[in-house]
């Protein structure tokens, strides 16, 4: 969900994800852990979907029947949701995977950079979310 704050969009992706997974796994050629594969696959086709859909007009969309007031952990999760959507592309792929507990490594990989960029990268947009939490929470 770290790609689109649409759970059930998400769970469409994932759905179309694990579909394009199982298409693809007679190509899969062992350079890489299957895990590291995995996710290029995943994040490729979620972002495609995102543009996919920044390409469609937008219907207006229906009131919900039913409202539920939020407690403040789905607010801050919401928030979180929010500020890792406007982070640039490559930065949002980072802390999502990141926020999944791949490893650095495998990162690194999957992003085209090095293990250490990768750990300064993760630093400084940990650091970005945390300033955005204190003015949120002021």
């Amino acid at each position: 969900m770290g790609y689109v704050n649409d759970h059930d969009w998400a769970k469409d992706i994932a759905q179309e994800t694990f579909i394009a997974i199982w298409k693809q796994l007679p190509n899969f050629r062992n350079e890489s852990a299957i895990g590291t594969w995995i996710f290029r696959i995943a994040s490729n086709h979620c972002l495609r979907q995102i543009e996919r859909q920044n390409k469609m007009p937008k219907a207006e969309m229906p009131e919900q029947l039913e409202y539920k007031p939020d407690p403040d952990k789905e607010r801050q999760t919401q928030f979180l949701y929010k500020c890792i959507a406007e982070l640039p592309e490559t930065d949002r792929i980072i802390i999502s995977l990141d926020l999944e507990n791949v490893k650095q490594a495998e990162i690194a990989i999957i992003i085209g950079l090095s293990e250490t960029n990768i750990r300064v990268k993760v630093h400084r947009i940990k650091e970005k979310l945390a300033k955005k939490f204190e003015k949120y929470e002021r």
